[in-house]
This record gives C-alpha cells, sequence and structure tokens, in this order.
C-alpha cells in the first residue's frame, strides 16, 4: 500500500471513508494495537502541531 497524499481531495476521502468503516472487530494489520489505541495514536501528531496540549521541543541536543 503506497502512502496518500492527504492534500488531493480524492485521496483525503478516500482515507475518510477507510477511517469510517473501522470497527472494535476489524483485524488489526497495524501492529499489536487495537483500533482506538490506533486511532488515539494517530492523533497525537495533529495535537501536537495544532494544539497546546503537549510542550513543544526546544530543539536538537549535542550530546
Amino acid at each position: 500500500m503506497s502512502w496518500k497524499n492527504l492534500f488531493d481531495a480524492n485521496e483525503n476521502q478516500e482515507t475518510i471513508n477507510r477511517i469510517n468503516q473501522l470497527t472494535h472487530e476489524t483485524p488489526n494489520l497495524w501492529g499489536k494495537m487495537n483500533v482506538t489505541q490506533m486511532l488515539a495514536h494517530c492523533n497525537v501528531a495533529y495535537e501536537l502541531v495544532y494544539t497546546d496540549k503537549y510542550p513543544k521541543p526546544k530543539g536538537l541536543k549535542n550530546s
């Protein structure tokens, strides 16, 4: 499966449709997480960028 370009309207809608079809019975094809855990995991990246829920990184540290 190739990565989708979420800025393309058709590929964006396809991704939304796939998410809307997920249920508690959907087999986990993304590792050990269940559907709820996987969706929560995906939301962390969104929240990191678009909210102030998590502290922003201060930059890279040299060892």
